[in-house]
């Protein structure tokens, strides 16, 4: 009996075969207003030390995928209760020049925030789009397809939700649309077609975005948007 559950043991933790290693990587996005951002650590352990990469790193054995995600997240940055979405695996057998490693892909929308590189990342910051430099490993692959995903998923959740304040202008909402569909919208046409499905409810608050104009403040009309999802509601532009 005692060989027998040496035995299991030793099937139980050590596979015969060889086998990858399991990572997870973050792509935050943000917004400033005018421009999409999306937070960088810089690395300070080889492989690639000194380049910038997405928060990340190797699941442990006791966690899921997720809880490995926010647990690397916050070590690396600081920032928590981020509500992470998972939309890509990435499995090039040499993705990775120490072993084999598939990471698990994560993708969030957060507001604006202070952010600190802290643990095996020498810094961390939010680089706009137009500004991210070459980064490690494949993550220039893995963002790109958090921007394809996030393109395909405006047209179906209420993405400034997460990204603009409660309160905010119509001008600043387009600029947000703008800013991830990598588009331009006549302000007539679009600030219509929001008004159209009621999403969104004016209020009589205004602010002076200059000095010569005046701009009423908007939120976001969450139970119309619930409403229209329920009934297959699709964002076209």
């Amino acid at each position: 009996m005692e060989g027998t559950n040496h035995s299991d043991e030793e099937l139980r933790y050590h596979y015969k075969y060889p086998h990858p290693s399991v990572t997870t990587d973050c792509v935050i996005f943000s917004f400033d207003g005018t421009k999409l951002r999306v937070l960088l650590v810089q690395r300070g352990i080889e492989p690639f030390k000194g380049f910038w990469a997405f928060p990340g790193g190797f699941v442990k054995m006791e966690e899921s995928a997720e809880e490995g995600a926010l647990r690397e997240l916050q070590e690396e940055t600081g920032l928590r209760g981020a509500y992470i979405k998972q939309f890509h695996t990435f499995s090039a057998p040499n993705r990775d020049p120490r072993e084999r490693v598939i990471t698990i892909a994560y993708y969030a929308l957060v507001k604006l925030q202070e952010v600190k590189g802290a643990d095996d990342a020498a810094d961390a910051r939010w680089y706009a789009l137009d500004e991210v430099p070459s980064l490690a490993f494949d993550h220039d692959l893995i963002l790109r397809t958090a921007l394809k995903e996030l393109r395909k998923q405006i047209h179906f959740e209420p993405i400034g939700f997460e990204l603009l304040p409660e309160k905010f202008t119509i001008k600043e909402l387009q600029n947000l649309y703008e800013a991830i569909l990598d588009v331009n919208f006549d302000r007539r046409n679009f600030y219509n077609k929001m008004k159209r499905l009621g999403l969104l409810v004016q209020l009589d608050e205004t602010v002076m975005p200059t000095p010569k104009k005046e701009a009423y403040l908007f939120k976001f009309n969450a139970a119309k948007y619930e409403e229209l999802k329920q009934k297959g509601f699709r964002l076209e532009f």
